[in-house]
């Protein structure tokens, strides 16, 4: 029986509804497995280069804009469908336990919509989605801080209760 390949897997239906969804079982085997993971981080830093983002740590996460992070980004502002994807990827690395990629995609993404103003149409996706993909609540909760620290107007942000984000620390 032909699966189709997919290179973001989750444990839930996503465009493709040819692709089968991923079980714990699944999981488990590619996390327990080195040639799978160091596969998944190549097709994840392929995917970053795609976007204009370079992987300069892999073992913490830490990104920076790539060298033709201006083309990629006008790519990105323009084709929303690539919100979607980067919510899949997010929500894989979660999957597979690289919650600190997470954390540090969805903080690069909220830099460069809130802080930078670089990509003003990936704005909505990265506030309404990216950061709920984040599976520590604590860092959660710390990029919800950041995005309300950063967010203009700040009476406007709805994706905390403000009494808690004045408080946080």
């Amino acid at each position: 029986n032909f699966l189709p390949f997919r290179l973001f897997p989750l444990r839930e239906r996503g465009m493709n509804w040819h692709a089968r969804p991923l079980t714990c079982q699944e999981i488990q085997a590619f996390r327990k497995s080195k040639e799978v993971m160091d596969r998944f981080v190549r097709a994840y830093k392929l995917m970053l280069g795609f976007y204009g983002i370079n992987l300069v740590n892999e073992e913490t996460g830490e990104l920076e804009r790539a060298e033709n992070w201006r083309e990629r980004f006008e790519n990105l502002n323009r084709f929303s469908h690539n919100n979607m994807r980067i919510t899949r990827i997010l929500k894989c690395l979660g999957e597979m336990g690289y919650e600190d990629y997470q954390v540090h995609l969805v903080k690069f993404f909220l830099t460069e919509t809130l802080v930078e103003e670089t990509l003003p149409n990936v704005k909505r996706s990265a506030l309404d989605y990216f950061l709920f993909t984040v599976r520590s609540k604590e860092k959660r909760r710390e990029l919800v801080h950041y995005a309300w620290q950063h967010f203009k107007p700040q009476s406007s942000f709805v994706w905390g209760p403000r009494d808690k984000l004045q408080r946080y620390r």
